[in-house]
């Protein structure tokens, strides 16, 4: 039998302010629908709403709710193995001989991995709206960087 070993990663990395602000929303979101639906029966609109009317309105209150806690879901891992992006939908390894550099240019709203023939991935787990933690989380990827992959990275400044 081949023993499979769990992934160890250096560097982990996860937005930081916009999980507070998504998680923030979706309990607004799904405060407002379960309030709207309650509501529906009270008073006479000249439209008679039932009791799956009402629950219909929380339903879509939830799946709204939990569209916006995706939000809360990047996150960036380096490690010996590669770098392992996960944003809103997807989650994917990148093997090192897959990866070009971590870029962040100007005025993007997040940073993105490079790969080869100039196609990138977008890291939505660094994000310009943490400013300083970005920075932090930027030279802390470029040091595993330079440790994985010092011959490539050599050309920063």
């Amino acid at each position: 039998m081949s023993e499979q070993r769990a992934p160890v990663w250096d560097v982990e990395v996860r937005p930081h302010l916009t999980p507070i602000f998504a998680y923030g929303a979706a309990a607004l979101i799904l405060a407002a629908h379960v309030v709207v639906g309650f509501l529906l029966k009270i008073g006479s609109t000249g439209v008679f709403f039932r009791t799956y009317d009402q629950v219909a309105i929380a339903m879509v209150g939830v799946v709204i709710a939990g569209f916006v806690c995706l939000f809360a879901r990047p996150r960036l891992r380096v490690g010996p193995d590669g770098v392992a992006v996960r944003n809103l939908f997807g989650y994917r390894l990148f093997p090192w001989s897959d990866v070009v550099d971590v870029s962040f240019h100007k005025g993007a709203r997040w940073a993105r991995l490079d790969l080869p023939d100039d196609e990138y991935v977008p890291v939505m787990a660094i994000q310009s709206v943490d400013k300083l933690r970005a920075v932090d989380a930027m030279d802390q990827v470029r040091a595993a960087f330079d440790r994985y992959q010092p011959d490539v990275t050599s050309h920063r400044p």
